[in-house]
């Protein structure tokens, strides 16, 4: 038996070597570290360990924008649509930053990065979005001025780490962080752009009450569209150009 997870555990690892793109592998908040889904190690250990980022099948992307994999990188598993909650959850202040660690990021694969918040109505070990209008941008970074990508220039110079603050004023509660790379190198046409997004558990404390309007929430799928801004991009043709960062302007909760 032991050996048969063995082989499928190389087998696993052999295959990401082949194709590798990239995932959050851990989430730091404070001092506490807490190690990302591993979705070429945890499925195979007898009892999978417990984490705060939902399942994800591989470290491949997402191309379809219609498809529930859209909102957390996780498909439909044993009847459970889109990606099953995470039994863990981290605490964490509002206005404090979380860092974010990616596996080595692939240099071709430029793009922006890209943070939701979606705020759970009960228990986050149990609450899946589905379609609904939830979610609402935080963060963002795309293209520097002198021509910089987030995806790739800026999270190689901060040694693979993304760092984004929750909002000072937000209203406490349980959140699913959803934080994205869009690798554009194929995007000159759709399908093309690359969706590589991560769902994270969180319990945000604070004073604030702070909460976006209706008008600020998108869904996933459907906040982005083949025509949506950025969707399409040919980063070959387009050098000298800004980039427009798809999806709805951040919220700042009013700090």
């Amino acid at each position: 038996m032991f050996s048969a997870i063995l082989t499928l555990f190389v087998t696993a690892l052999a295959a990401t070597s082949v194709d590798a793109h990239g995932y959050v592998q851990e989430v730091v908040i404070g001092s506490t570290h807490y190690t990302g889904y591993l979705p070429y190690q945890d499925p195979y250990y007898p009892v999978p360990p417990q984490r705060i980022i939902r399942k994800i099948p591989g470290n491949g992307p997402v191309t379809d924008l219609t498809l529930i994999d859209l909102q957390c990188n996780g498909d439909s598993v044993d009847g459970v649509i889109g990606s099953a909650p995470a039994p863990l959850f981290a605490p964490v202040n509002a206005g404090e930053e979380v860092k974010l660690n990616w596996t080595t990021w692939p240099d071709s694969h430029v793009g922006p990065m890209i943070t939701y918040l979606a705020r759970a109505p009960s228990d986050i070990t149990k609450w899946q979005p589905g379609d609904d209008a939830v979610w609402f941008k935080v963060a963002e970074a795309g293209k520097t001025a002198d021509g910089k990508w987030a995806a790739t220039d800026l999270l190689t110079a901060a040694d693979s780490i993304y760092t984004f603050t929750i909002p000072p004023n937000l209203k406490p509660g349980q959140y699913i962080i959803r934080h994205e790379i869009i690798a554009l190198h194929g995007a000159f046409a759709y399908p093309g752009a690359q969706f590589y997004p991560s769902c994270i558990q969180i319990e945000v404390s604070g004073s604030g009450n702070a909460f976006p309007d209706a008008s600020s929430l998108v869904s996933f799928p459907g906040a982005y569209t083949p025509e949506t801004p950025g969707i399409v991009f040919d980063v070959y043709d387009n050098t000298s150009q800004p980039y427009p960062i798809p999806g709805p302007a951040v919220w700042t909760g009013g700090n």
